[in-house]
C-alpha cells in the first residue's frame, strides 16, 4: 500500500470527519446485524439488502443524506468483504469502529478523473462532498483502483492507494541468513550484524513521563486533559514513524542481499499477553503477586521492537523465501560444537559454551543456528536435533 501525507484546509478537515462519521456509522450498523445472527433465525442480511435499506435510511436522515452515498455503499461493500474474509479463515473477526480511533473511508473508481498534479511536489485528489485536497508527492503515484482517506490519532491525514507492490527479487548469491529478535538489540543476523530499532531519545522519554504524570491529574473531558493526551499521542506517533521507517528499510536490505532468509516461528500476541492473576487462597478476594509489571515492561520492549512488522514486510518484499525455524533451544545451543546447555549462556548479551569454550554474542551465535535451520556439529555436517522435551543424559561406552 502506497501512502502520501494529506493536507486538507480547515473546513475540509471537518467536511472529511463528516465522511468518517457516515462510514463508520453504516458499518457498526452492519456489523449490529451480522452480529444479531443465531441458530433459530434466518440468515442476516447481505450487502444487497443492506443497500436497500440505506437508500431508506437516508431517505429519513437528513445527517445521512448530507453525506456522499458512494461513501457510505462501499462501507458496505468493505464489510461484506471483511465477513467473507472471516469465513475464509484469512482475517479475524470485523470489529466495532470507534472514534477517534478508525477514523477513514474508502473511494473505489478511476484514478484518472480523481487525481491531478499540480506541480512536482503537489498533487490533488477529488474526494465527494470535499473537492480538491491537496497531498505531497514524495513518489510516484501507483495506478489503483481505490484509495483510502485516514486520520490518525495526532490529527494527521493520510491517502493510501491500494496497490500490491512488486516482491524484490532474489540476488541469486545463495547466501542464507538468520535474523534473531531480540528486546535490547532488535535483530542479530548470523553475519555479525546487530541492528537496534530506533525508538524516543532520552529526552523524549523523560517528557513523555512527565506528560503521563500531568495527565493522571488531569479532570477526564476537560480542555487541559485532552491537550495532554494530543501531546502523548504525538511522541507515540513519533515513535511508531520511525519504528516503521526502521523496518521497511531493514526488511528491503535484507531481502535485497539475501536469497533465503530465516527467522524463529514466534506468536508474538501469545507472548505479549498480559499475566492472569493469581487468586490468593488464603484470603478469599485477594491476589498474590504475578510480575505484571515486570511482564508489562517486556510487551513494550517486544512491540517497541517490531517484531512482527520486521517479519510481515519480509515475508511481502522476499515472497516465498522467508522460512521459519523453531525457536526451541536456538539461544543455549553451541553453533560450533553442537552443545545445548543453559550454563552455555552467561547472561544476556554474552555467549560460552562449556564443552568447546566457543565464545560469541549470544545473540550472534543464536541467529547462527536459525540460519542453519537447528543446532549443527562443528563440521556442519550432521545435525544435532533437539528434541522440546530434556531427556537426562546417559554415559554411553564406545
Amino acid at each position: 500500500m502506497s501512502r502520501f501525507r494529506l493536507y486538507p484546509t480547515a473546513a475540509q478537515q471537518a467536511a472529511l470527519l463528516e465522511q468518517c462519521g457516515h462510514a463508520r456509522y453504516v458499518w457498526n450498523l452492519a456489523l449490529e446485524q451480522w452480529s444479531m445472527w443465531t441458530r433459530d433465525k434466518g440468515a442476516t442480511p447481505g450487502y444487497v439488502e443492506q443497500a436497500r435499506q440505506l437508500t431508506g435510511a437516508r431517505a429519513v436522515s437528513g445527517w445521512l443524506r448530507a453525506g456522499s452515498q458512494t461513501v457510505q455503499q462501499q462501507a458496505l461493500r468493505d464489510f461484506d468483504q471483511a465477513v467473507r474474509n472471516f469465513y475464509v479463515g484469512t482475517h479475524q473477526r470485523p470489529t466495532w469502529r470507534k472514534a477517534g480511533l478508525h477514523e477513514g473511508f474508502r473511494i473505489v473508481g478511476s484514478q484518472a478523473s480523481r487525481i491531478v498534479k499540480l506541480n512536482r511536489k503537489w498533487a490533488a485528489v477529488n474526494v465527494p462532498k470535499v473537492g480538491w485536497v491537496r497531498f505531497r508527492l514524495s513518489r510516484a503515484v501507483p495506478a489503483a483502483k481505490s484509495y483510502r482517506v485516514t486520520r490518525d490519532r495526532v490529527g494527521r491525514w493520510h491517502l493510501a492507494f491500494a496497490v500490491i507492490p512488486q516482491p524484490i527479487p532474489a540476488p541469486g548469491t545463495g547466501e542464507v541468513v538468520g535474523v534473531d529478535r531480540g528486546v535490547t538489540v532488535s535483530a542479530a543476523l548470523s553475519t555479525g550484524e546487530l541492528l537496534s530499532c530506533p525508538g524516543l531519545s532520552d529526552r523524549e522519554q523523560h517528557r513523555l513521563k512527565q506528560l503521563q504524570r500531568r495527565l493522571s491529574r488531569c479532570r477526564r473531558g476537560s480542555n487541559r486533559h485532552r491537550r495532554v493526551k494530543a501531546a502523548i499521542a504525538k511522541l507515540h506517533a513519533r515513535a511508531g514513524d520511525r519504528r516503521k521507517d526502521w523496518v521497511e528499510k531493514t526488511s528491503t536490505d535484507l531481502a535485497r542481499r539475501f536469497d533465503v532468509i530465516r527467522v524463529e516461528d514466534l506468536r508474538i500476541a501469545q507472548m505479549t499477553r498480559r499475566p492472569k492473576p493469581k487468586p490468593d487462597p488464603d484470603q478469599p478476594g485477594a491476589y498474590l503477586p504475578n510480575r505484571r509489571r515486570a511482564k508489562a515492561g517486556l510487551n513494550r520492549g517486544i512491540l517497541a521492537n517490531g517484531w512482527g512488522d520486521l517479519v510481515k514486510r519480509l515475508e511481502r518484499k522476499a515472497k516465498g523465501r522467508v522460512e521459519k525455524v523453531n525457536p526451541a533451544y536456538t539461544s543455549q545451543t553451541c553453533s560450533v560444537c553442537g552443545h545445548c546447555a543453559p550454563e552455555n549462556r552467561e547472561n544476556q548479551a554474552v555467549f560460552r559454551c562449556v564443552a568447546c569454550g566457543h565464545r560469541a554474542n549470544a545473540d550472534v551465535n543464536a541467529a547462527v543456528n536459525i540460519a542453519a535451520g537447528r543446532a549443527v556439529s562443528a563440521r556442519r555436517e550432521t545435525p544435532v536435533r533437539v528434541s522440546l522435551k530434556r531427556e537426562p543424559q546417559h554415559a554411553t561406552s564406545t
